[in-house]
C-alpha cells in the first residue's frame, strides 16, 4: 500500500500548482496593483475548463490507458508554463491579465483538468475500500502542499525569484512526474477498457450516473459544502489587505500559515477515518465547528469598521485575524477529506466502466460549489457591503449540516 500512496502523493502534488499559482499568486499581485474586488474574483473564470472534465471523462473510461493520458496530459502541462515563462508578469497600471497569458492560463487549466481525470481514475482503480481514508488524505494533503508551494510560497520568493525562472522551474516539475507516471510499474498493471465497454452508448450515460447508489445525495452535498467557506475564504484576506494588512503578511499567513493548518487537518481527518471514524458523523461535527469559526470572522469584520480599530503590528486584532484563517483552513481540511472519502466510495459502486466519469462527475459538482462563490463573492461585496456578503456566506455554510440528515444508508 505504501508504494501506492507514494505514487499518489507525488502526482497530486504537481496537480495542485496550477491552483495554488491563480487561487492566491494572482489575486493577491493584481489586488496590489488596484484592480477593484469584481475584477480580481472573475479571474477565476479561468477555472471553467475544471466545470468541463465531463467532456472528456468518457474517453478516459472508455479510450487508452490511464497512464498514457496523465503523462500526456502533464507533459503538456510542462510545455504551457515554459511558454508561461516568456512572458512578463502584470505590471502596475494594466487593467487586468494580458489577453495571451489569460489564454495560457486556460490551456494551463485545461491541461490541469485532463490530468485530473487521468489520475482520479488512476486512484479509484488502484485503492482498495480499506485503503479510502489513507488514500484520499494523500490526495488532498499532496494537493495542498503543491497548492500551498506555488501560491504562498511564491509570494513570499516573488521579490528574489524572477518570472520566467519560476515557470521554467515548474515546467521542469511537471516533466520529471510525467517520467514518474510512465515508469512507474503499478500504472502499468491498470485495466485496459473492454471492447464492451467502449461501446456503450453515450445517450445513456448520465442516466447511468444517476442510478449509481448514493449519486444524487452526494451530488448535491458536495455542490453545497464549501458554498459558504470557499466564498468567506475568497474575501476575507482581501478585506484584511483594505484595512491594512500587508501583501507579504497575507503570503506568509493566507497562504503558508493557513495552507500548512489545512494540510494538518486534512491529516488529522485521515487519521480519524483510519481508526474506523465514520465519515458522515465526522463531517456532522467538524461542519458545526466551522460555522462558529465563520461566525468569529464575521464579528472580526464588524470590529475592524470600528473607529480606532487596526491590524497593527503587536495588537491583539491582527493575532486574532491571522489565526482564524488558519483555524478555517485546518478545519475545511478535515471537512475535505472526509468529504472526498465519501465521493470515492459512491464512485467505487459504480461499473468499472464508468467509475471515472461517475468521480469527475462528482468532483466537477465540488468544484464548481467552491467556483461560484469564490468567482462571486468580490462582486457581491461590491455590490451589497462586505458585510451583508459575509452574513450571506455564513447562511450558506449552515445548509450542509442540515443535508447530512438526508443521506442514505448505503453511504453511512
Amino acid at each position: 500500500m505504501h508504494g501506492k500512496l507514494l505514487l499518489l502523493a507525488g502526482l497530486y502534488l504537481v496537480q495542485g500548482l496550477p491552483y495554488g499559482l491563480q487561487s492566491s499568486l494572482l489575486p493577491i499581485l493584481l489586488r496590489g496593483h488596484g484592480l477593484s474586488l469584481t475584477r480580481v474574483g472573475l479571474t477565476k473564470g479561468l477555472y471553467v475548463p475544471w466545470l468541463l472534465k465531463l467532456a472528456w471523462a468518457p474517453l478516459v473510461d472508455r479510450r487508452g490507458s490511464p497512464r498514457v493520458w496523465l503523462t500526456l496530459s502533464t507533459v503538456a502541462l510542462g510545455l504551457v508554463c515554459g511558454l508561461l515563462a516568456v512572458f512578463p508578469p502584470p505590471q502596475a497600471g494594466q487593467a487586468g491579465l494580458p489577453i495571451i497569458m489569460m489564454g495560457l492560463l486556460l490551456l494551463l487549466n485545461l491541461g490541469a483538468a485532463v490530468q485530473d481525470v487521468a489520475l482520479d481514475t488512476v486512484a479509484v482503480q488502484l485503492l482498495e475500500p480499506k485503503e479510502l481514508g489513507a488514500g484520499n488524505t494523500v490526495q488532498v494533503v499532496a494537493y495542498k502542499l503543491g497548492s500551498a508551494l506555488a501560491g504562498g510560497g511564491l509570494l513570499v520568493l516573488f521579490p528574489t525569484l524572477s518570472w520566467p525562472w519560476l515557470f521554467l522551474l515548474l515546467a521542469a516539475t511537471y516533466w520529471l512526474a510525467a517520467a514518474l507516471a510512465w515508469a512507474a510499474p503499478a500504472l502499468g498493471q491498470l485495466p485496459w477498457p473492454q471492447v464492451s465497454e467502449q461501446t456503450t452508448p453515450t445517450s445513456y450515460l448520465l442516466q447511468d450516473l444517476l442510478a449509481v447508489p448514493g449519486t444524487l445525495w452526494t451530488a448535491g452535498f458536495v455542490l453545497t459544502y464549501k458554498l459558504g467557506e470557499q466564498g468567506a475564504g475568497s474575501l476575507f484576506p482581501l478585506l484584511l489587505m483594505d484595512h491594512g494588512a500587508s501583501a507579504s503578511d497575507l503570503g506568509l499567513w493566507s497562504g503558508l500559515g493557513a495552507m500548512t493548518c489545512s494540510i494538518a487537518g486534512s491529516s488529522l481527518g485521515g487519521a480519524l477515518l483510519a481508526r474506523h471514524w465514520q465519515p458522515l458523523p465526522l463531517l456532522r461535527s467538524v461542519l458545526q465547528l466551522r460555522l462558529g469559526s465563520l461566525a468569529c470572522q464575521m464579528a472580526l469584520l464588524f470590529y475592524l469598521s470600528t473607529p480606532g480599530a487596526s491590524l497593527d503590528p503587536g495588537t491583539i486584532t491582527r493575532g486574532t485575524a491571522f489565526l482564524s484563517l488558519c483555524l478555517q483552513q485546518f478545519l475545511g481540511g478535515v471537512v475535505t477529506t472526509a468529504t472526498f472519502t465519501v465521493m470515492m466510495h459512491c464512485s467505487q459502486l459504480a461499473p468499472r466502466a464508468l467509475q471515472a466519469t461517475h468521480y469527475s462527475l462528482l468532483a466537477t459538482l465540488e468544484l464548481l460549489g467552491k467556483l461560484l462563490p469564490g468567482t462571486l463573492a468580490g462582486v457581491l461585496a461590491d455590490g451589497l457591503g462586505p458585510h451583508l456578503c459575509f452574513a450571506a456566506f455564513l447562511v450558506l455554510s449552515g445548509l450542509p449540516i442540515l443535508d447530512l440528515s438526508l443521506a442514505p444508508s448505503n453511504l453511512t
